[in-house]
């Protein structure tokens, strides 16, 4: 077993190829959408026809992101053997809770953009802002965490630092997603998610034996290395600190984000559920497998170099794997963080073209013209922006689980949007901002919840579980399981969580959002005449490109690629 701080660097001369070899290959892919296929419906969702290839890929890889791989490592190392399973598990199997959602959205939007967009046919314009706003700044610190990555990565394996590491990310990513947008992000997912798990196969299994195989377990326990806590498959302390509050977090990251929605209104309506059902597998496996690098360096007991766990993942494997090896690593980490940067740019542009610039002057006024131009704007101004926050350097894992809860405040007012006849746009909006004051002084802990205050937070924290059950047995069983499950689940909870949740701040802000709203938004809708019309939907959101001959040409392009994925498609439309 080599010295635990023995890295190996490529060197500058071998990043610079390797990086030119990525980002130059996903260019060549996207040059092939020409430039008078362009259009601002194509650019935005890609003709809402792809297949299942295509689709599966693009959806795994967005979920696959580098951010995710680094928080799974920083779990494992943090809680032991429970951490990637808390974190992998808990994240894959809310991919497949809310396929159901996403057939219903598709059912009532058709073809539309962002989901804020359906929120303006469904609410009006302040549902619309609220939804766009959160995915705004959702989408800024998911890119500004995957350029931290990226930074972390080229400072950890070159002489590079870690500015220039961000920078060059932000270049690589900006230059093949500027022109062709969504189209492009789908098109390189494909390449990038295959890379990306065939060198997992491979990375995981040389670093384990590597490092010691088997023994190192039996090693780092007898070397003090690993509590009991952590050596526990179960550990409650790796439940309530990270897989708690990921479930509320990833659910909610599910409904509110744009990436993922952008995915459910482009790909064929018809394959929705085998293209979630892939991704929940591919996910699960890879983030799990990779969070086991994290577990591996806490056995060692290897310290993070600059105690920043943002570098375990490169650390282990500048330590582990030979020269050939690294570099494939190193691809891999690259793939994984771009697949989800140009997803962000994507997405970030969509909901300026269509939720600010095309609903302001009206879809059947605006100019697809100039929503192209508004959307590359848009990349460029956002890797700026990004740019400039990823000089922080903030933990990865805080990020995400606090942009996941941050989305829980808008979980049940979206759903409920999509079923319930009697939700106005006041309940929505009212139910979004409550939740919002209740849950961001206690993430923060402007509050603290001791004593007697404690206790009615955390009565709003059980419900809030209730509320979480049962929104996900809604989604494949209906009202009545949804409602039975919700209230079984907060009674069974609450001898456990009074008087014990307040010890767990994260887990209990996540917990409040979904209560919050879940209350403000059922009371003020139980007294609403309201009884919408979903059919109406799908009128006023749609196409902004009147249609074209051009618009065919780039789904048929897109369709075409998916041929490498024709027979799996055919298998899971059996299964389906």
């Amino acid at each position: 077993m080599p010295p635990a701080q023995e890295l190996v660097q490529l060197g500058i001369v071998a990043v610079a190829v390797l990086l030119v070899v990525f980002y130059g290959g996903t260019l060549l892919m996207t040059l092939g959408i020409g430039r008078k296929q362009e259009n601002a419906d194509g650019y935005m969702t890609a003709g809402n026809k792809i297949g299942f290839g295509i689709s599966a890929a693009s959806m795994t890889a967005t979920w696959i992101w580098a951010s995710s791989m680094y928080a799974s490592a920083t779990a494992g190392y943090t809680y032991g053997i429970s951490g990637p399973i808390h974190y992998g598990l808990w994240g894959a199997l809310m991919i497949l809770f809310i396929y159901p959602f996403g057939k219903r959205i598709r059912k009532v939007a058709p073809r539309a953009h962002t989901l804020a967009e359906v929120m303006y046919a469904r609410h009006g314009r302040s549902s619309q802002l609220m939804l766009a706003g959160s995915n705004v700044l959702g989408s800024l610190i998911s890119l500004t965490s995957n350029f931290i990555a990226g930074g972390a990565l080229i400072a950890m394996l070159s002489p590079l630092s870690f500015g220039a590491g961000i920078l060059i990310i932000a270049a690589g990513v900006l230059l093949y997603t500027l022109w062709s947008g969504f189209r492009a992000s789908v098109l390189t997912d494909f390449a990038q998610v295959v890379c990306m798990l065939g060198a997992a196969v491979v990375v995981i299994p040389v670093i384990f034996f590597a490092a010691g195989g088997p023994a190192m377990f039996e090693a780092g326990v007898a070397a003090g290395n690993v509590t009991p806590e952590q050596q526990d498959f179960l550990s409650s302390d790796a439940f309530m600190n990270q897989g708690a509050p990921y479930i509320a977090a990833v659910l909610a990251y599910a409904i509110g984000n744009q990436t993922i929605a952008q995915r459910l209104f482009a790909v064929r309506e018809d394959l929705i559920k085998p293209t979630f059902i892939t991704a929940t597998i591919g996910y699960g496996a890879t983030v799990i497998g990779i969070g086991m690098l994290g577990v591996m360096a806490l056995y060692l007991g290897i310290q993070p170099i600059d105690g920043d766990v943002n570098n375990l993942i490169p650390q282990m494997a500048a330590t582990y794997l030979p020269w050939i090896l690294l570099a494939l690593a190193f691809l891999m980490i690259i793939g994984a963080l771009s697949s989800t940067a140009d997803s962000d740019l994507a997405a970030l542009s969509s909901i300026v073209m269509t939720d600010v610039y095309g609903q302001s002057v009206g879809k059947d006024k605006a100019n697809p013209k100039t929503m192209l131009l508004v959307g590359r704007l848009t990349m460029i101004v956002a890797t700026g922006a990004a740019l400039f926050f990823a000089t922080s350097q903030f933990n990865i894992l805080d990020l995400l689980v606090f942009v996941g809860a941050l989305w829980g405040c808008l979980v049940f007012p979206v759903i409920a949007s999509f079923y319930w006849k009697k939700v106005t746009n006041l309940a929505f909006t009212a139910s979004v901002i409550a939740a919002l004051v209740v849950f961001i002084p206690v993430r923060f802990e402007w509050i603290s919840l001791t004593g007697v205050l404690a206790l009615p937070f955390e009565v709003l924290s059980t419900i809030g579980i209730g509320v979480v059950l049962g929104i996900m047995a809604f989604g494949f069983f209906g009202l009545r399981t949804g409602v039975i499950v919700g209230i079984v689940g907060a009674l069974a909870a609450a001898p456990i969580t009074l008087f014990y949740l307040r010890d767990y701040t994260v887990l209990s802000a996540s917990l409040l959002a979904y209560a919050v709203s879940y209350l403000v938004c059922s009371l003020m809708s139980f007294r609403s005449k309201q009884r919408f019309d979903f059919s109406t939907i799908k009128d006023v959101t749609g196409d902004f490109d009147p249609v074209t001959p051009q618009a065919g040409q780039a789904e048929t392009e897109t369709d075409g690629l998916d041929d490498q994925g024709g027979a799996a498609a055919a298998a899971a439309r059996a299964r389906d």
